[in-house]
């Protein structure tokens, strides 16, 4: 993506590193990121089943993607507090999204929030396998078009 463009995908990994702005210390960051987990919207039974298991993730964590209108709808939950709020963060800054933005734009907030750093190395891979698994379904929905 070139300098200066911006996609939405862009936009709310911008928006998500402003938040973790306020916080001055991992203690903070990692009892938002919790808190994000908390939050995220029920899960059903039905979907908690193999094939929309991650491979990768220490913990258990099932993902689910749809398409509408263009655009991609993720569905996650992890049975670990810390992998809920990851997933949280991923599902605020993919879900809704195009597939080609998705493609077209580096996950800059690992970087930007210094989350290898903080993060287990499990976890650092966890996160590592849901980013290519949303960017293979976006690739999956792009063959598919």
């Amino acid at each position: 993506m070139a300098q200066g463009m911006s996609s939405d995908v862009a936009a709310a990994q911008e928006e998500l590193i402003e938040e973790f702005r306020f916080f001055d210390n991992w203690m903070d960051r990692y009892q938002y990121l919790i808190d994000l987990g908390r939050r995220l919207p029920e899960f059903p039974e039905a979907d908690r089943i193999d094939s929309n298991k991650i491979r990768g993730c220490q913990s258990q964590v099932w993902f689910v993607a749809s398409e509408r209108d263009g655009r991609l709808e993720f569905r996650a939950i992890s049975d670990a507090a810390i992998v809920s709020g990851l997933i949280a963060m991923l599902l605020r800054i993919y879900s809704g999204k195009r597939p080609q933005d998705i493609l077209d734009t580096a996950p800059d907030f690992v970087t930007a929030l210094q989350l290898e750093a903080h993060l287990s190395p499990t976890r650092s891979n966890g996160l590592a396998s849901m980013l290519k698994a949303i960017r293979n379904f976006a690739a999956e929905a792009l063959q598919a078009a």
